[in-house]
């Protein structure tokens, strides 16, 4: 059965709400256009393409690419904003604008890696529901019970891949999901570094400016 779309829609418009809140030293001054950009295009994938997600289309699949790549650029700039304000010293920051800032962005971060795996593995939602047979990349635990998994006709759907992006950020490791292509290795690897430098900076500096 093809996989619904609201469940990705709710995170890329989670993931623009953050942009829109987050306190002002975590983003660059032309903000305004990354999230403007991400609605519109979230907008054209949902009009073209409701419901669920049953139609095998090129035009569709690079909107979507394009899409989250958008949120990657946009939310590398807001790291490296505020960690380039972390290490020169930001004036008149307290902490809890710091930790809003550090934790807008590693939420984010989540967002866009489940994205990136979700719409990179086996091919993509629409393959996926096809059947097409593009090798996985990724092996959930209700694989490893085949006679529940093909009983269920079971695939896996976008919490599954936002499960792995949030387990891989917090332990800064593989859980109960194996990544076992080479770019799915190297992604979580990624992500993990992200997650881990974002935390040990954001922490750090605002454990050093709490009031004595």
């Amino acid at each position: 059965m093809a996989e619904r779309r609201w469940p990705m829609a709710v995170a890329v418009l989670a993931a623009t709400m953050l942009m829109f809140f987050a306190p002002r030293h975590a983003v660059v001054s032309f903000w305004w256009i990354f999230p403007v950009i991400q609605l519109v295009l979230l907008g054209a994938l949902i009009v073209a393409d409701p419901g669920r997600i049953d139609r095998r289309s090129t035009v569709l699949r690079r909107a979507t690419i394009v899409l989250i790549a958008v949120m990657t650029v946009a939310n590398t700039l807001s790291a490296l904003v505020l960690i380039d304000g972390i290490i020169a010293g930001i004036p008149d920051i307290t902490p809890t604008i710091l930790l809003g800032s550090g934790a807008a962005i590693w939420v984010t971060n989540v967002i866009i890696f489940s994205l990136w795996f979700w719409e990179l593995d086996r091919g993509g939602p629409t393959e996926r529901m096809m059947g097409s047979g593009v090798p996985v990349s990724f092996v959930f635990p209700e694989e490893a019970n085949t006679e529940h998994a093909a009983a269920q006709g079971w695939e896996p759907t976008y919490p599954d891949y936002l499960y792995l992006a949030y387990t891989n950020a917090i332990s800064f490791s593989p859980t109960d999901t194996m990544p076992v292509r080479m770019w799915a290795k190297m992604t979580m690897m990624i992500e993990s570094a992200i997650s881990l430098l974002i935390a040990i900076l954001v922490v750090a500096r605002a454990v050093n400016i709490l009031p004595t």
